[in-house]
């Protein structure tokens, strides 16, 4: 699975303007909903739910806030690079601004946990991380996302 697999063009999103983890969520409930056909409320309502469980801010500026719907047809990505970084309550209690959402159907067992997996796997790259915070373009990003494809199947 790579991550062009679950993004697509129109789900990146360069320096988006946001000042808190509620106001990120409510604006990509309303993106996703554009995406997912799914409605906004119902993407919100999970997302929040799934941040009462425990942050999902992972560490050094990284977010993988994640759901499950079940009407979904297929698991869905987002990343977004935030313009200034945000609190998302980290484990790290460090600001974040690079964010990957995932949304995948109730019946996404494995799926959901092999793409949350592929997302970390990404990130954690610190490399990775400073071409992401480098770049002002979605079209930037979405190259950087590609390229992972490109360079895993040499």
């Amino acid at each position: 699975m790579e991550l062009t697999d679950l993004i697509g063009p129109d789900a990146v999103a360069a320096d988006m303007k946001v000042n808190s983890k509620k106001q990120f969520l409510q604006e990509m409930a309303k993106r996703a909903s554009e995406i997912t056909g799914t409605e906004e409320r119902h993407i919100f309502e999970v997302l929040i739910e799934r941040e009462k469980l425990g942050t999902t801010g992972i560490g050094q500026g990284i977010a993988i806030p994640h759901g499950k719907l079940p009407n979904l047809d297929r698991l869905y990505g987002f990343f977004v690079k935030l313009e200034r970084p945000i609190d998302f309550d980290s484990i790290d209690e460090q600001p974040v601004d690079l964010i990957c959402l995932l949304l995948a159907p109730e019946t996404a067992g494995a799926d959901h946990l092999k793409a949350l997996a592929r997302v970390s796997r990404f990130l954690r790259n610190a490399s990775t991380c400073e071409k992401l915070r480098g770049t002002e373009s979605n079209d930037g990003i979405y190259a950087l996302l590609s390229a992972t494809a490109t360079s895993h199947a040499a």
